[in-house]
């Protein structure tokens, strides 16, 4: 099948193109391969990728206004490649950017800070970020003052959001809390290396299929000191969680049990698992639940998800919570703005992948260059995730962007501001024809004693025509990422 209806624009980086129309060198093998297939035979492929989807019960759920509806996460048989080159500067750059934020937590958190006599983190002191931006961002957690995460692992896993743009790689988020999407990276491959076998052999793709065995290995470094096989469960609010398939699939890839906050009880500082031979001591828990929820006697008391007294077992050292309470102070999108100046502080080295540009609208100049500049460009809320209360000033109407305007003007804080990227586009298999698709991708960075990244990513697509949300609760969906080998 031909690509003659395939549009190139030379403002957006092309995957497979340059701009003269020929395939990129390392995409020969692939534009060969989807240039032989006729229409007929690719839709045969994106059926068979689409129904292991559906026989496997991949879903997620979207939040509308008035109930949550369940989805099949919609998966394009066109896989995205990257050269290893490319891969290599992803994983150098978000090897350092990992560091310095777990660098970041010690220092808002850690009893070896070294604070001023007002208890402020050196970051802070030195007048890199302002007080108010740590101390009064939501998702700092006053409960965590004075405790130090082993081997300093705040952050054990993280999904770092990368675009590409005519200028190279750019980071758009950090998502530190309870990041998703791996299982999706792993059945995108598993369902789409089967409808290529060939292909996916002669281009020699780097494996992501070992991730569950390198987070294995990541959380047992992590475990209480003197305990060589550890038991680790993970921590779900339960069936009704947009990502229970993940945790259910995380679980069976960790040889982990899948448990709920009534399955676990803390006594004398150690916590205990439920079954049916009796207790179960439990050393690490990989935990799926937010903050507010994991533990009512510290945080939410109305919480019905956590365990009484699961923090306090966790600053005693007898159990590992990964990730550690308190991180959403790192992923807040406003502190995002500063990721590049903790590497310069933290590491005195140059970050090695790019933020996008952002106004930070508690400024009163940024405030106001967004307000006038609402049509374009992205505005989101700071402790917002999964493309929820985002304006895309370009594609909203002028009642749109009045409204939301006057939600700024209520808050400025909560909101930060960026340019409208053209970021890179794929080729995707739309209604019987290859149609360019803007992608992103989503790496897995873990970090115990030392930091690994798996070779590829949950790729996400904007699969609305002209669209720039990738969310899959905002009708994005998600393609193979193959990195190939050196």
């Amino acid at each position: 099948m031909d690509f003659d209806a395939y549009t190139l624009d030379d403002a957006i980086y092309d995957e497979l193109f340059l701009n003269d129309g020929t395939p990129r060198e390392h995409c020969s093998q692939l534009y060969q391969t989807l240039s032989e297939l006729s229409a007929e035979e690719l839709a045969a492929v994106q059926e068979r990728v689409t129904r292991s989807f559906s026989n496997e019960g991949i879903t997620f759920t979207v939040y509308g206004d008035e109930e949550a509806e369940e989805r099949i996460i919609p998966i394009d048989c066109v896989p995205r490649i990257l050269p290893y080159s490319d891969w290599e500067k992803i994983e150098s750059g978000l090897i350092q950017r990992i560091k310095a934020l777990n660098l970041f937590l010690e220092d808002v958190y850690g009893r070896s800070q070294i604070k001023d006599r007002h208890g402020v983190p050196r970051i802070v002191h030195d007048g890199v970020m302002p007080e108010d931006m740590v101390l009064d961002c939501p998702q700092y957690r006053q409960e965590m003052q004075g405790f130090t995460a082993p081997y300093g692992a705040w952050v054990s896993i993280c999904g770092s959001d990368i675009l590409r743009t005519r200028d190279g790689f750019v980071v758009l988020e950090d998502n530190l809390r309870v990041p998703s999407g791996v299982s999706y990276m792993i059945a995108n491959r598993k369902a789409v290396k089967a409808s290529f076998r060939r292909l996916y052999r002669s281009s020699r793709v780097l494996e992501v299929e070992r991730y569950g065995s390198t987070l294995l290995e990541t959380l047992r470094e992590l475990a209480p000191h003197g305990i060589a096989n550890p038991t680790i469960a993970l921590l779900t609010p339960g069936v009704y969680n947009s990502a229970f398939y993940e945790h259910m699939f995380l679980a069976h890839e960790l040889g982990a049990e899948l448990v709920e906050g009534r399955d676990l009880l803390v006594n004398n500082g150690f916590v205990y698992m439920r079954t049916t031979e009796g207790l179960r001591r439990v050393d690490i828990i990989y935990r799926r639940v937010d903050d507010d929820f994991i533990d009512p006697l510290v945080f939410r008391h109305d919480s019905l998800l956590g365990v009484p007294g699961l923090v306090e077992a966790y600053k005693l050292g007898n159990v590992t919570l990964a990730n550690a309470p308190g991180t959403g102070v790192a992923d807040d999108k406003s502190v995002y703005a500063f990721v590049p100046d903790m590497i310069r502080y933290y590491l005195a080295e140059e970050p090695l992948i790019a933020n996008v540009e952002t106004y930070l609208c508690r400024r009163p100049k940024d405030l106001e260059y967004t307000l006038d500049n609402l049509d374009e460009l992205v505005v989101k809320r700071v402790g917002e995730s999964g493309g929820y209360g985002m304006l895309v000033g370009v594609q909203a109407t002028k009642r749109e962007r009045d409204e939301y305007a006057q939600q700024i003007l209520a808050n400025p804080s909560d909101f930060i501001s960026q340019p409208t990227l053209s970021f890179s586009q794929s080729p995707c298999f739309v209604d019987g024809r290859y149609e360019p698709r803007h992608v992103d991708l989503r790496p897995f960075i873990l970090h115990g004693r030392q930091t690994r990244i798996v070779p590829g990513a949950f790729c996400r697509v904007a699969l609305k025509r002209g669209g720039l949300v990738v969310n899959s609760s905002q009708g994005g969906g998600g393609k193979d990422l193959w990195v190939l080998e050196e």
